[in-house]
């Protein structure tokens, strides 16, 4: 078999995903996968062998401990589009049947735990890790130690998560699709009266599934004054203006199963190429600015005011990147930095066009 024949998971023989790795020693492990047409879960399982490559257990009550004890690391969640990597340690744990929570004052996640299927700690390479996939092997949390980590809690956080499987296969399930936009026009005066009774952020999805919606298909139809479709430069020009100004913002990246938060101000924003990067001391985004299809500047009304945000999507209706307001009382800063971003020239029935 050669590498031209792999066109699925399952003829991603676990030798051959080695043979591939020692053929492109400098590649990243996800941009291998994509371009061997196999999960980056299934490359990564390929490569145990009980001692440089270990699986462990990714039940959350038991990493999270173990990672606490790590000290300082850099964490690490992305999507297809963005990279989120913040410098940090894993303080305030909460545990969740549905959702659990990190509320380090740098490392803040929220994770959705039966999303946490395959884990491994990996000692080679320039640095050790711990890396969790989900149920399809895409991935959804990593961890890297610095050099102010603790090297000794590591060696133990592998000695008691080791499983006794140290097989170089995962079982794999087929990935859920993205949700396409639901909208719902015939809806619209239901979801604007909605929106406007809302006095938490947090009851917005539960809104938006009461009118039988999404996300995205709620801003495409609520209309003023609750949403305004931004030209996709508008995260940039944003980002840009948060750092020339000092402006403290949080910026949310999230797949399946993490959600990952910067909270604070930015300083140093670079583009190289198709790229838009952060590039500060403790924390770093790197995002593909030309996978943003549609942008909408998001209002929604809370018992403290009016919350304002900055949200990014891909073609496909995936979520890339939301950019709120730090809370109070820096809130205002960032707002009067919106009515300067630029606009969709016209918004089609579809959509942002």
């Amino acid at each position: 078999m050669t590498l031209d024949t792999l066109d699925s998971i399952d003829h991603a023989d676990p030798a051959t995903l080695r043979q591939a790795r020692l053929d492109r020693p400098k590649l990243r492990a996800r941009d291998l996968a994509e371009i061997l047409g196999v999960a980056e879960g299934a490359l990564v399982a390929a490569h145990v062998d009980g001692a440089q490559v270990i699986r462990i257990d990714p039940i959350l009550d038991r990493l999270m401990p173990a990672i606490h004890a790590l000290g300082d690391v850099m964490a690490l969640t992305r999507n297809a589009s963005v990279v989120h990597e913040r410098c940090g340690s894993y303080e305030g744990y909460h545990s969740g049947n549905h959702a659990s929570m990190v509320l380090g004052s740098e490392i803040d996640l929220r994770m959705f735990p039966r999303h946490w299927v395959h884990g491994f700690a990996l000692l080679g390479g320039p640095r050790p890790s711990v890396q969790i996939f989900d149920a399809a092997g895409d991935a959804v949390h990593k961890v890297w130690l610095t050099d102010a980590s603790d090297v000794a809690a590591f060696d133990a956080l592998v000695a008691e998560l080791r499983l006794a499987d140290q097989s170089d296969t995962i079982s794999l399930t087929p990935r859920t699709p993205v949700e396409a936009a639901q909208a719902r026009p015939d809806k619209r005066a239901d979801l604007h009266r909605e929106w406007a009774a809302m006095t938490d952020t947090h009851q917005f999805l539960r809104l938006v599934s009461k009118v039988k919606m999404n996300r995205l298909g709620a801003y495409r139809t609520v209309g003023d004054p609750w949403v305004e479709a931004l030209a996709p430069q508008a995260v940039t020009d944003l980002l840009h203006a948060c750092a020339a100004q000092s402006v403290p913002l949080m910026l949310f990246v999230g797949n399946q199963g993490c959600i990952q938060i910067h909270s604070g101000t930015i300083h140093r924003v670079e583009p190289m190429g198709p790229w838009l990067n952060i590039l500060d001391p403790r924390f770093n985004l790197h995002l593909r600015a030309d996978h943003i299809a549609e942008v909408w500047h998001v209002t929604k009304p809370t018992k403290h005011g009016l919350v304002h945000s900055v949200e990014a999507f891909a073609a496909d209706g995936a979520l890339i990147v939301q950019i709120f307001a730090k809370r109070a009382p820096e809130a205002e800063a960032f707002a009067a930095l919106l009515p300067g971003l630029p606009r969709q020239i016209a918004v089609g029935a579809g959509g942002a066009s």
